[in-house]
């Protein structure tokens, strides 16, 4: 990382290793001077949500960080949102930010966490850096347009992969963003490499599975975050008192900065699918899961966007079938979501249907099909929401 924390100031060495202020959060920092409610968003992937700690809402990075800010400042009310889903990296992030955010009615920071799921579910090559780039500065533009008053900061939690790699591949993607924003970024990752390269210990011993932290890993990740905030929080930091407010360019014009969820209220022309609750053994998913099911091979239904994409969020599991789409009139082509873990339990699945290079308005038309995977016991369609960009 590009560690710039203010070296003329009297700066631990354990932070100005693994930090880096950039603009800081001067908005945030003058937001707790002159209020009495702030509201703090994490958004995330599991090691957002707290798996592996022994009580996720109390010995997370998440919630010792929440603690850390309400001893800190106890006179305010502090509002925390819980926005981290297991298994989902930035572009779904990207995605279901509005939906599990509330950046419309105005958030003070925000926090970003999803280096480790997006090194696990793209390539190493110039597709999966430009759909990072998409999906990570369609989340800032985002909140920069809905919550212009939030701070926003990057984090980079570890892995078996990127603690691998010399300079961690995606973590340099989301510095790409963080750079050309201003953004602050803390590297978790790298603050655990230098744990293991002093021979301190193990990766297992602070994540038996090797990516979610146990209590102990939290708490290392927790403080250095207590350290970084501490110091861009003081009253003499010499961060500027304004945050930028004007968006640069984006760096892809394709960005996801209008991505959305929506619910199934959007589709017409439905046919043979029925409104299903929640899948019994469904994981990664904490929200509403009423959905639209059918296994019959004739079922279908259409929806509009007027956009550079569009996808679905499927609800996959042990008996998932493979479905087709058209767009526009065009020929239909199949796509099958199965995967290793649909066997295991159900789980909310984002599939892309259409990208443009170019905004413009699509009919999109879904169909199930009679093919299923050979693994699969089933041709079950099952639609949690709508995804367009």
């Amino acid at each position: 990382m590009n560690n710039q924390l203010n070296a003329n100031q009297n700066v631990s060495p354990y932070i100005y290793r693994y930090c880096t202020a950039r603009e800081g959060l001067p908005r945030f920092r003058e937001k707790l001077s002159r209020s009495d409610a702030v509201t703090v968003a994490f958004l995330g992937g599991s090691i957002t949500e707290g798996y592996g700690a022994s009580d996720p809402d109390r010995s997370s990075w998440r919630a010792l960080t929440e603690q850390f800010l309400q001893a800190a400042y106890p006179a305010l009310t502090w509002t925390f949102v819980n926005a981290g889903v297991g298994g989902t990296n930035s572009t779904l992030g990207a995605h279901r930010l509005q939906s599990h955010v509330p950046v419309s009615d105005g958030i003070d920071l925000l926090f970003i966490e999803f280096a480790v799921n997006d090194s696990q579910h793209r390539e190493h090559s110039a597709e999966g850096r430009a759909e990072t780039i998409r999906s990570m500065e369609g989340i800032v533009r985002q909140c920069r347009r809905l919550s212009p008053q939030a701070d926003i900061v990057l984090l980079y939690s570890a892995d078996e992969h990127n603690l691998a790699e010399v300079d961690p591949f995606f973590i340099s993607v989301h510095e790409e963003v963080a750079v050309h924003y201003g953004l602050p970024s803390v590297s978790f990752s790298g603050r655990v490499r230098d744990w293991l390269a002093a021979g301190e210990g193990t990766w297992e011993q602070l994540a038996p599975d090797r990516t979610h932290p146990n209590d102990a890993g939290y708490a290392c990740y927790a403080g250095l975050l207590r350290e970084f905030l501490d110091h861009v929080l003081k009253p003499n930091s010499a961060q500027s008192a304004q945050g930028t407010t004007v968006l640069p360019a984006p760096l892809l014009e394709d960005s996801y900065g209008q991505a959305s969820m929506r619910d199934m209220s959007g589709t017409y022309g439905v046919k043979l699918l029925h409104m299903q609750q929640r899948p019994e053994n469904m994981v990664n998913w904490r929200y509403a899961a009423e959905h639209l099911a059918s296994d019959s091979p004739e079922a279908e239904f259409s929806f509009d966007v007027n956009g550079h994409g569009a996808g679905l969020l499927l609800i996959c599991g042990p008996d998932s079938g493979i479905l087709e789409f058209a767009v526009n009139g065009g020929p239909f082509q199949t796509v099958n979501p199965f995967d290793e873990w649909c066997p295991l339990f159900w789980r909310p699945v984002p599939v892309r249907l259409a990208s443009q290079s170019q905004v413009e308005a699509m009919r999109i038309t879904v169909r199930n099909t009679a093919m299923k995977d050979e693994r699969s016991t089933g041709t079950w369609l099952r639609v949690l929401a709508l995804l367009e960009h």
